[in-house]
């Protein structure tokens, strides 16, 4: 090894140990809450409750702090939105209508996109505790509708604003398999947040440009959000996406001060995912973001 080469492996690890440095007096600096935070409750409550079930979403809200419900669609052989995270049932949580367990080798063989809606709610996906989260408390739930969860909750607390944030769950490889064509799906939605008058009150965010460039041009006023898991730049992402959208949703450990730069310059809110640890919550608001989403809504900083 080369004497530059041993001074530059010095001097980059004397940057990460400041780097760290730096994050950890952040966490452990008090944070003020700014107005209009947006805490967001991610697949309702899944630390606490079944996720993106009617119970997790009522869970959810049941903090004062939580203004927004994050949740994730999938969609049923009779085009009824479901909210699932998964096209699929998820071995770990959900059981068949004969209450046995699913074997994980079957379980991406059963596409919701090939049942009903009413052979879809016969599965439970409540009962069995998230193995990741220990805290969850099980109770009986099945996979919901956007409209059954929405009418829930306007039950549930008629006074109460509540924001949506709503994801398509869509890929290039599952489309007319897992999943309606994405042209189809961006329909679909669009539609039903018309139908349910959501329109000023929901975010629609995708991991897939596709489907968000699909709902910006059937309906140019919803609000979008990007989703973000891969290290290319902001600006190289949105490059990828072909305009700017309202909001940047990178997952947190990707957040540095030179993202808050970014979004402050390209006029977008900046609402990292999914954090739920107090002191990556305190971090991150020490650097500006606009929101948190986290599966804990009970932990604040």
């Amino acid at each position: 090894m080369s004497v530059p080469s041993l001074l530059f492996k010095k001097e980059a690890f004397v940057w990460v140990l400041l780097l760290v440095f730096s994050c950890k007096s952040l966490e452990n600096k008090p944070v003020t809450i700014p107005p209009g935070f947006d805490w967001q409750g991610h697949r309702g409550a899944r630390g606490l409750a079944p996720e993106n079930s009617v119970p997790g979403f009522l869970r959810a809200l049941e903090f004062a702090q939580i203004t927004t419900l994050e949740l994730d669609l999938a969609v049923s052989k009779d085009h009824q939105l479901i909210v699932s995270h998964e096209p699929w049932f998820n071995a770990d949580i959900c059981l068949r209508p004969d209450g046995s367990r699913i074997p994980a080798a079957e379980a991406e063989k059963v596409f919701l996109y090939q049942l009903t809606a009413t052979e879809i709610r016969a599965y439970d996906c409540g009962r069995l505790r998230h193995p990741r989260f220990p805290e969850q408390i099980p109770q009986p739930a099945h996979k919901p509708t956007l409209r059954e969860v929405v009418e829930a909750v306007r039950t549930a607390y008629p006074n109460r604003p509540v924001r949506w944030n709503i994801e398509i769950k869509s890929r290039p490889e599952w489309d007319g398999i897992r999943t309606p064509p994405v042209d189809t799906f961006a329909r679909l939605v669009v539609a039903e947040i018309a139908a349910l008058g959501l329109q000023g009150a929901c975010t629609v965010q995708s991991f897939d440009p596709r489907a968000l460039r699909a709902v910006r041009a059937l309906s140019p006023d919803l609000t979008l959000a990007l989703l973000v898991e891969n290290v290319l730049s902001p600006a190289k992402n949105l490059e990828r996406l072909g305009f700017t959208p309202a909001i940047y949703s990178p997952y947190h450990a990707l957040v540095k001060a030179s993202t808050v730069r970014f979004c402050r310059q390209k006029g977008m809110k900046l609402i990292p995912w999914t954090v739920n640890d107090t002191p990556t919550m305190r971090r991150l608001i020490q650097l500006g973001v606009d929101g948190i989403i986290t599966d804990y809504p009970n932990r604040t900083p």
